[in-house]
């Protein structure tokens, strides 16, 4: 098949409080890591690095708002942010009063190939 296709209802929550939904593995994606996660209010995520795996991550803000820490620093987002964040880089999403959906992206760069004006 030339495609697959799947609804974030239909991917059960994993993780802590089922805040991760593996969207990556339900799609068969071989080429990057994404995933969905649902912070309730207040709720902190997973502080963390790259390192290991030297994943450049980019991070989509799709409803709510809150901060994420990185690097000891706390960048206020909401909904409709994008964030990128170099493989060292120490980051923890915070949700806000009215808690924070967000995706991840990531793979180890130089991976991607320009083609074309986009």
């Amino acid at each position: 098949m030339g495609y697959s296709i799947v609804n974030i209802s239909e991917i059960e929550g994993a993780g802590p409080g089922g805040a991760v939904r593996f969207v990556r593995r339900q799609l068969g994606v071989e080429a990057f890591g994404i995933n969905w996660f649902e912070l309730p209010p207040g709720a902190e995520g997973l502080e963390h690095d790259e390192t290991d795996t030297g994943q450049e991550e980019v991070n989509v803000v799709v409803r709510g708002s809150g901060v994420w820490r990185v690097d000891g620093e706390e960048v206020p987002v909401r909904e409709g942010t994008f964030l990128r964040f170099d493989p060292d880089a120490t980051r923890c999403p915070v949700a806000g009063p009215d808690g924070m959906t967000f995706i991840a992206v990531g793979t180890r760069p130089g991976s991607y190939e320009a083609h074309g004006p986009f």
